[in-house]
């Protein structure tokens, strides 16, 4: 199974803060970096490492290093709300950027913008959506990486339908999805029910 369900307390204590109507934009933000950065955390979880060693204050000690380059590719524009909490934890990661927009009565996706970092292919893919409903974009920005070469790519999300799931299996079985929850199902306008609304309008005060 692809998905990965990141069941850890400091998650789900955020997604309750992104998921009430009540919050403000900003206390919107603080809440999609706190859970961004736990789920990047969990994504990269098994992250190649070197070992070696450091000199401390007091003396050498053990050490691992992170000895895979990663890839952030965030799905414009929601994305970019979750992009620089992964880049705190990962600060030597490479950025690339997806445009995908969806079309409100059909729920396709069509590209409008890519800009993707060369040599794909010895990387680790971070592609950050905070929302997986159709699964219409998140098929289509796979298909960009693996033109591009990527061949090792997870998917964070902090929310998720079922629709949104079975697509992704579907179509790309070897690509791990990272979210807290799936939520129950898609309404008639495919938006993810109890879901938290538009991430992109909360996030950014244009509710």
């Amino acid at each position: 199974m692809p998905v990965h369900l990141v069941d850890h307390p400091l998650v789900h204590d955020a997604l309750a803060i992104l998921r009430d109507k009540r919050t403000a934009p900003d206390e919107f933000r603080r809440g999609a970096t706190r859970i961004s950065v736990l789920l990047a955390a969990e994504a990269l979880r098994d992250v190649p490492v070197a070992a070696g060693a450091v000199d401390t204050p007091l003396g050498p000690a053990d050490a691992r290093r992170i000895a895979s380059e990663v890839v952030v590719v965030p799905v414009l524009r929601a994305g970019l709300g979750m992009l620089d909490a992964v880049l705190a934890l990962v600060p030597s990661a490479r950025v690339g950027y997806i445009g995908l927009q969806r079309d409100e009565r059909t729920a396709v996706a069509s590209q409008y913008y890519s800009k993707l970092p060369d040599g794909l292919g010895n990387a680790y893919v971070l592609m950050i959506d905070p929302m997986l409903a159709t699964g219409g974009s998140a098929v289509a920005g796979i298909q960009l990486l693996r033109d591009a070469g990527a061949a090792r790519i997870r998917m964070i999300c902090i929310v998720a339908a079922p629709e949104g799931i079975r697509t992704v299996e579907q179509q790309y079985p070897d690509v791990s999805i990272y979210t807290p929850v799936v939520d129950r199902h898609l309404n008639e306008h495919k938006y993810i029910v109890p879901g938290l609304g538009d991430f992109g309008d909360r996030l950014y005060g244009t509710v």
